[in-house]
């Protein structure tokens, strides 16, 4: 039997496959040289089954510093939740000289795509306590964190207004995973106008005393290599999360790779990388479905 769709005829066994290729919307961002994908045809089938699946399916985990914010402005590097708290109404000169000493140490081992997360792994834990011990010795005021929000050049990416709201209206969750100082990034959220009752956060939170002056940090440490552990051990609590099994997946580090590990039988994962620095390194080297920078 042949059936006739305009311009094609074909046997009835292709019909449907011919009817779901017609019946495509195109996806001009795909396209651009700023995308790169391993397999552009699997990216499309995930993208389009996550749509049919629609929007009650969906959710979506972001990493924050240099995914949803942005890495560099006009030439200058836009400060991460770390970066902001070197701030003088937080910190001396000292502390300032010691972040950055550690910075230069160990940001280097963090990017460099010949080593392992394993390799890694000591060596992050290492930095993020260390300038938490820092931190912690400057006797932060918490009354203090707007300001020094405010006063640095703090950035969410371009198009960032739109990406809330819509997830918003659509009822969908957006859970930013961050490794930085959760503090710090609810303000600068706060201040863009997008802390919405849609959005959840797993980071690193301070501990202040009764008098509101920086004592510890809570919890189990979160830092670029763990974010699996934090996954699985956060799952449970994350109702709003519980079945929906279409991810959306954002992160600037291969490490981010692992924050929907706590996410039970996913049907669709759709992972986009940000390529912000080393991009020919990264671009031969790391997983994710999509990378665009």
């Amino acid at each position: 039997m042949i059936y006739h769709i305009p311009s094609i005829y074909t046997p009835v066994r292709s019909v449907l496959a011919i009817w779901h290729q017609l019946t495509k919307a195109e996806i001009p961002e795909l396209a651009k040289c700023s995308v790169l994908m391993r397999e552009r045809s699997r990216v499309e089938e995930t993208i389009y089954a996550m749509q049919r699946a629609g929007a009650g399916s969906l959710q979506v985990i972001s990493d924050f510093d240099m995914t949803l914010t942005r890495f560099a402005h006009n030439g200058k590097r836009v400060p991460t939740t770390h970066n902001i708290l070197d701030n003088q109404l937080l910190i001396d000169e000292d502390c300032t000289k010691k972040m950055k000493e550690l910075l230069n140490t160990y940001y280097p081992i963090e990017i460099d795509a010949s080593r392992t997360a394993e390799e890694k792994l000591p060596l992050m834990v290492e930095w993020w306590t260390k300038v938490h011990e820092l931190l912690i010795q400057q006797r932060i005021r918490k009354d203090m964190l707007a300001q020094a929000v405010r006063e640095s050049s703090a950035m969410l990416r371009e198009g960032y207004k739109v990406f809330f709201d819509r997830l918003t209206e659509q009822q969908v969750p957006l859970l930013i995973f961050s490794a930085g100082v959760g503090d710090v990034l609810e303000e600068v959220i706060r201040q863009n106008h997008v802390f919405l009752p849609n959005v959840h956060i797993i980071s690193n939170y301070m501990d202040f005393d009764q008098t509101g002056v920086l004592r510890a940090f809570k919890g189990q440490l979160i830092h670029t290599f763990n974010k699996r552990e934090g996954a699985l051990s956060h799952a449970a609590g994350l109702r709003a999360l519980q079945g929906r099994p279409n991810v959306l997946l954002l992160g600037d580090s291969l490490g981010d790779l692992t924050m929907a590990d706590g996410v039970s039988e996913h049907q669709n994962l759709l992972t986009i990388g940000f390529l912000n620095d080393q991009t020919r390194e990264k671009s031969r080297t790391s997983t994710p479905l999509t990378s665009c920078w």
